[in-house]
């Protein structure tokens, strides 16, 4: 959910939104990005750095299926009949993808607003991305457990739709608030990458590694907190020092190391938040480039550049962040840990940080739940649609079996 909106360079807001149709593939369709790495990678200088033989074998597809989470259906307080889709008033479109939409509600008994998030069976089960859904349901589950994540109170399902009830949260995407300002403070982005590490630093020690972080899977509560959101791309049971495989990630984010296509740590998060860091302070990702070949180039062998007027703790934290050698990284041995040690965040108690006794840099301006000025006009426009599959039919023999353990009642 983004909002074009000057001061922001109108040509970085366009090639953003062309971004994001190449993100939609990495998640939902990996073997096209294939096809994407074949046109861009096309010329003999980026292919001799890209391990392009590794990315772009035919059984690339099937490899990946394989190395894919392999979900258990078991499921925690297990619901059926109990949450069903008219238990709520759904009151404005605040989200849009290839499987479904984003709905904010109102349940009607208890009165509180949530985000629910619509998806489509037949169109997840024909690009046979269950397993993600499932993942993303696992981890949503841990959600509710730390401050900076988005969580599920319910998930429920009709024999042609899915549903997660989520945190509705409204202060706004990252990416919408850098759009108009352009860049922040090193203050205030030292508080929203603290609050970004704590969160990752939860995944990990739950042995699961985020791997798509971006300014647009980082939002912003009424209070001016960070959230993450968007599990669908998380690996599941990978320990500190553990690897993967799977190519998947957004093309300006993307670690040196998941580009070449070989196998990756946890450390991978830790160098996409370099990268969100970088953003927030001078504007850009730091080797983002109009030209997808010309920018996985530079991914892979530009030197980090970084301008005039950022601190020297600022740019230590970013070189460290930024190492291509992943055992160098910073964060690779101890993890968040290493992060909270370093200089840049001397100002921050992280035990205040953690209990969210820090005053945030900037408060959103909402006055209520159904206050929408932050999301994006595109999304918040749409007609409410009429009807939510409350008593629709399977489309297809075995839907409803697709997803078993899918349903969830917070106990809360």
């Amino acid at each position: 959910m983004t909002v074009t909106h000057p001061p922001r360079p109108l040509s970085y807001v366009k090639m953003r939104r062309l971004m994001s149709f190449f993100s939609a593939l990495l998640k939902e369709k990996k073997a096209g990005f294939t096809d994407f790495i074949h046109k861009m990678v096309s010329n003999q200088q980026i292919c001799q750095h890209l391990d392009t033989q590794r990315i772009l074998q035919p059984q690339s597809s099937s490899s990946v299926r394989r190395e894919e989470e392999r979900v258990s259906p078991n499921s925690v307080n297990p619901v059926g009949p109990h949450v069903k889709p008219s238990d709520f008033d759904y009151l404005k479109v605040i989200g849009k993808g290839s499987f479904g939409k984003v709905l904010l509600a109102r349940h009607r008994k208890r009165g509180s607003y949530y985000a629910v998030k619509v998806l489509q069976k037949q169109i997840i089960v024909n690009r046979k991305e269950q397993k993600h859904v499932m993942v993303e349901r696992s981890v949503l589950l841990k959600g509710l457990q730390h401050p900076f994540l988005v969580g599920l109170h319910f998930s429920f399902q009709t024999p042609n739709t899915l549903y997660f009830v989520l945190d509705y949260v409204n202060g706004g995407e990252l990416f919408y608030h850098l759009q108009r300002e352009v860049s922040f403070p090193e203050p205030r982005a030292a508080f929203y990458a603290a609050e970004m590490a704590l969160a990752l630093g939860y995944l990990h020690s739950l042995n699961i590694v985020y791997r798509d972080l971006k300014p647009e899977n980082i939002l912003l509560n009424s209070e001016g907190h960070v959230m993450l959101t968007d599990f669908g791309l998380c690996k599941e049971g990978v320990a500190l020092g553990g690897t993967m495989e799977t190519f998947c990630g957004t093309p300006e984010y993307l670690a040196p190391e998941v580009l070449q296509g070989h196998s990756y740590s946890p450390g991978v998060d830790w160098w996409g938040l370099g990268t969100v860091l970088f953003e927030m302070l001078f504007g850009l990702p730091p080797f983002y480039s109009r030209n997808k070949a010309e920018m996985f180039e530079k991914i892979l062998h530009a030197p980090l550049m970084l301008r005039s007027g950022v601190s020297q703790d600022a740019g230590s934290l970013l070189a460290g962040l930024l190492e291509r050698d992943c055992s160098k990284r910073l964060g690779s041995n101890r993890d968040v840990a290493e992060l909270q040690e370093h200089s840049f965040f001397a100002s921050l108690n992280w035990d205040d940080l953690l209990a969210k006794k820090v005053t945030p840099p900037f408060i959103p301006q909402v006055t209520s739940p159904y206050d929408v000025r932050y999301i994006d006009p595109e999304f918040t426009l749409l007609p409410v649609p009429a009807s939510l599959d409350t008593n629709g039919r399977c489309q297809r023999v075995g839907l409803s079996q697709a997803f078993p353990g899918f349903s969830y009642m917070s106990p809360v």
